[in-house]
């Protein structure tokens, strides 16, 4: 026996027995056939049983807002301006004063078209009674028909001045009243095209401003053309209803996703179908008397499209997706099976899905320990949020 064996016979032999008890214990467990596992019982899933509820259906439409009412101001004369009489971005009322054009030489026109009446209404009394006299004198042979002729056309031509005259008064007293440019609506301004002292024609194809009224306002959005035939499919078959007040009621959300605190009025809804979007064009009407609505802004309109009476809605987390991408859940059969169920989804409300088909009133959804059931498979139903498997 070599040096090194010794300590190791002399290190075994001072083992005590205890652990050498506890070896062989554990060696005869080692080699001995594994214990079986107790036997486990169904799995404990949370469940919500779905049942009709009525919900009031809404949907989102994009669009944008456009003024009630939009005016180019033009001048309908040449001229000068000599005045302008509003602030760039202010309200003005309707006839307020914007522009004053020179008004010196339509004055001078309009105060000669008045004298040349004067004159004609001072001929027409003499032509006429030079005319009735010779009509006296032809019927008792004292005087020539061809005198006569001539005095009473005289007379008719002194007539036809007068009211050759008086139009031409008219016609210099509108070009005078043009010579102030005033406000055709209500509303706000836009920029100036001119300043004082700009020559301006009549009807330019440049407005010298741009009024916009804003309160109220428009907003217009769109509709694709198969969502209505949708809408009056569900009407026509009796699984939505609404009212009238209901449908025009319209609520709107802005760009930064608040919520504008006045509600608005459905108008009309166009009767044409835009072929390249495959949309038609609905237009709101909103009160605006902050201004907070601007022209051109895109917003969202609210819209409420009906009622269904006897919706079944499916909380979200209760639902998954196949590799083909349709919706299915699973369901507690009456025999305590999880049965795994197809579904036709219409919308998301909340938390929660409205489901139109598969699902029907009563039964009961899986909704937690999803991970462990298969279909077929047997399972203890608890209320979803009591003791939901773990």
């Amino acid at each position: 026996m070599n040096s090194m064996e010794k300590p190791m016979k002399n290190r075994f032999r001072s083992l005590p027995a205890l652990s050498l008890l506890a070896a062989a214990a554990a060696l005869t467990v080692a080699c001995g056939k594994p214990q079986a596992r107790p036997p486990q019982g169904p799995a404990e899933v949370g469940v919500v049983t779905v049942s009709p509820e009525k919900v009031v259906l809404t949907t989102e439409l994009p669009g944008r807002t456009s003024p009630y009412l939009v005016a180019e101001v033009r001048p309908q004369v040449n001229g000068l301006i000599r005045e302008r009489a509003f602030e760039e971005g202010s309200d003005v009322k309707a006839g307020a004063l914007l522009y004053q054009i020179d008004p010196a030489p339509y004055q001078a026109a309009y105060d000669q078209a008045k004298a040349s009446l004067a004159m004609a209404e001072a001929n027409l009394p003499a032509a006429r009674l030079r005319a009735e006299r010779l009509k006296g004198l032809v019927e008792i042979r004292a005087a020539g028909q061809q005198d006569y002729d001539d005095a009473a056309a005289a007379a008719l031509q002194a007539a036809a001045s007068v009211a050759a005259a008086k139009a031409a008064v008219d016609s210099a007293r509108v070009n005078l009243s043009y010579t102030p440019i005033r406000a055709p609506i209500p509303g706000r301004t836009g920029r100036s095209s001119v300043t004082v002292g700009a020559l301006v024609t009549a009807y330019q194809p440049v407005p010298l401003a741009t009024i916009q009224q804003l309160d109220p306002i428009y907003v217009d959005v769109v509709q694709s053309s198969a969502e209505l035939l949708r809408l009056r499919q569900g009407f026509r078959s009796g699984d939505l209803t609404r009212s009238a007040a209901s449908w025009s009621r319209v609520k709107l959300v802005l760009e930064d996703g608040t919520v504008y605190g006045r509600e608005g009025k459905l108008k009309f809804q166009d009767v044409t179908v835009d072929p390249t979007t495959g949309s038609v064009t609905l237009r709101m009407v909103f009160p605006n008397p902050d201004h907070i609505l601007l022209p051109g802004m895109f917003v969202r309109a609210v819209l409420e499209e009906g009622v269904r009476a006897d919706a079944i809605l499916v909380p979200q987390q209760g639902v998954s997706r196949d590799q083909k991408g349709e919706p299915y859940c699973f369901v507690v059969g009456p025999d305590g099976k999880a049965e795994q169920r197809t579904l036709a989804l219409d919308r998301a409300i909340g938390d929660r899905w409205l489901a139109t088909k598969g699902l029907a009133a009563g039964d009961r959804v899986i909704v937690e320990g999803l991970q462990r059931v298969r279909p077929g498979a047997d399972v203890k139903p608890v209320p979803f949020g009591t003791a939901a498997a773990k």
